[in-house]
C-alpha cells in the first residue's frame, strides 16, 4: 500500500504544483486500485482455485519409494510454507490500514495455508518421515519468528513479486520432475502423478499472487517512479528466499533443488528478474541502475518546479499506463457485476508527471 502519512505530518508537505497529483490523491487513487482488485481477485479465487488440502488429492496413491532427494526437496517446501502465519500476520500488521491489501494478505494467508497443508500431506504420505518426526520438526520450526526483510510497505511488496515468481517456478521445475520430465539422467524414470497434481495446483495459486503484487508495483512505478525503481534495486541486490537463515539444513536443501535442476542462480536471474522486469517495463537490471544513476530533479522553463528528468527512460511508461488502464478496466467491469459502479466506482486518473507522446504536426 502507499505508504500513508498521519495529518499531523501534513503541514510539513510541501505544496504541489498546480496540475500536478498531490501524494495524498496519488496514495488515494492506489488504495481504489488495490481495493477494486481485491474484490476481482476474491471472486475469481473462489470461482476458479477452490481446492482443499486433504480431499482434492488421491494422497493414498502417492509413492512409497519417493528418492531420498526428491525428499529433501519436499521436506524443504513443507519448511518454508510452515512460516505461513508469520508471513501474514506481518504483512497485514504493516498494511493493516489498507483496506484492499490488508483483507487481501488474510485471503493470501488462507491460501498460502493450504500450501502448507498439501506439502505436510506430501512429506506424511510419502511414507518416508513419520508422523512423530514431522511433529517434532514442525515445533523446531516455530520455535522461531520470521519477520519482514524490509521495514515499508512497497520495498516488502516489490520483494513479494520476486519472491512469489521465484516460488512459482520451484514448484512448476517440481511438477515436471514428477511428470516423469526431469533432465536428470537418474531422475528420469521417476514419475509420481499425485505429487505432480499437488506442485501444479499450488503453482497455479503462486501464479495468481505474482499477478497481484505485479500489478500493485505497476500503480506503485506509475505513480512514484522513482521511489519504485530504487526499492526495485534494493531487493534484487540482495535477494533471498525467506525463512532461509530458520530452516535447519537450509544449505542441503538449496544445494539439492539446483542439483536436481528446480532452481538455482541462472533460473532466478533469467526466469525470475528478467521476467518481473519485462513485466514491468524495464529493459535490465543494468538499465535500471544507469537510469537511476542518471535521475536528477531539474527545474521547469520557468524556473519555479521541479520535475523528475530521465527517470521515465529506465521503463516502458507507455506499456505502464497501457497495464494500469487494462486493471482499471477489469476492476470496473467487475464493480458492473456487483453495481458499484452505481454507486462508488473506481475511476482511471492519468499521472500528468508522466511524459506525452505529441504526434508530429501536419498542414491543412
Amino acid at each position: 500500500m502507499a505508504d500513508i502519512m498521519p495529518p499531523d505530518m501534513l503541514a510539513d508537505v510541501p505544496p504541489t504544483p498546480a496540475g500536478l497529483l498531490s501524494n495524498r490523491e496519488k496514495d488515494r487513487l492506489i488504495e481504489r486500485g488495490f481495493l477494486g482488485l481485491y474484490r476481482w481477485y476474491t471472486a475469481r479465487s473462489q470461482e476458479t482455485r477452490n481446492w482443499n488440502a486433504d480431499l482434492s488429492f488421491d494422497w493414498r496413491g502417492m509413492r512409497k519409494d519417493t528418492p531420498d532427494e526428491i525428499m529433501t526437496v519436499l521436506t524443504g517446501f513443507f519448511a518454508v510454507e510452515q512460516y505461513a502465519p508469520d508471513f501474514t500476520s506481518n504483512l497485514v500488521h504493516l498494511v493493516r490500514r489498507s483496506h484492499g491489501r490488508s483483507h487481501f494478505q488474510m485471503r493470501w494467508g488462507s491460501e498460502e495455508e493450504k500450501h502448507a497443508d498439501a506439502w505436510e500431506n506430501a512429506v506424511l504420505f510419502s511414507r518416508q518421515r513419520s508422523p512423530e518426526w514431522i511433529e517434532e520438526y514442525k515445533e523446531r520450526l516455530k520455535a522461531q519468528t520470521w519477520e519482514l526483510p524490509f521495514p515499508d510497505a512497497i520495498h516488502n511488496m516489490v520483494y513479494t513479486v520476486f519472491q512469489e515468481r521465484a516460488t512459482q517456478l520451484n514448484y512448476l521445475n517440481m511438477m515436471k520432475i514428477a511428470q516423469g520430465k526431469s533432465e536428470k539422467p537418474h531422475l528420469k524414470d521417476y514419475a509420481d502423478p499425485v505429487l505432480a497434481k499437488v506442485a501444479q495446483t499450488i503453482a497455479v495459486d503462486e501464479a495468481a499472487h505474482y499477478n497481484f503484487f505485479l500489478e500493485g508495483v505497476r500503480m506503485y512505478l506509475y505513480y512514484y517512479p522513482e521511489r519504485t525503481l530504487k526499492a526495485i534495486k534494493a531487493v534484487i541486490s540482495d535477494f533471498a528466499m525467506p525463512a532461509g537463515h530458520l530452516i535447519p539444513d537450509w544449505e542441503k536443501f538449496y544445494e539439492t533443488v539446483y542439483r536436481v535442476g528446480i532452481y538455482g542462480p541462472r533460473d532466478f536471474s533469467r526466469d525470475v528478474v528478467q521476467v518481473a522486469f519485462r513485466n514491468l517495463g524495464i529493459e535490465s537490471r543494468k538499465a535500471l541502475e544507469t537510469g537511476l544513476r542518471k535521475t536528477r530533479e531539474v527545474p521547469d522553463f520557468e524556473g519555479k518546479n521541479f520535475r523528475t528528468s530521465i527517470i521515465w527512460d529506465t521503463f516502458d511508461y507507455g506499456a505502464i499506463e497501457g497495464d494500469i488502464r487494462r486493471l482499471h478496466i477489469k476492476i470496473q467491469d467487475y464493480e458492473k457485476t456487483v453495481g458499484f459502479d452505481q454507486i462508488d466506482p473506481t475511476e482511471f486518473v492519468e499521472n500528468p508527471e508522466v511524459p506525452r507522446k505529441t504526434e508530429p504536426a501536419t498542414e491543412d
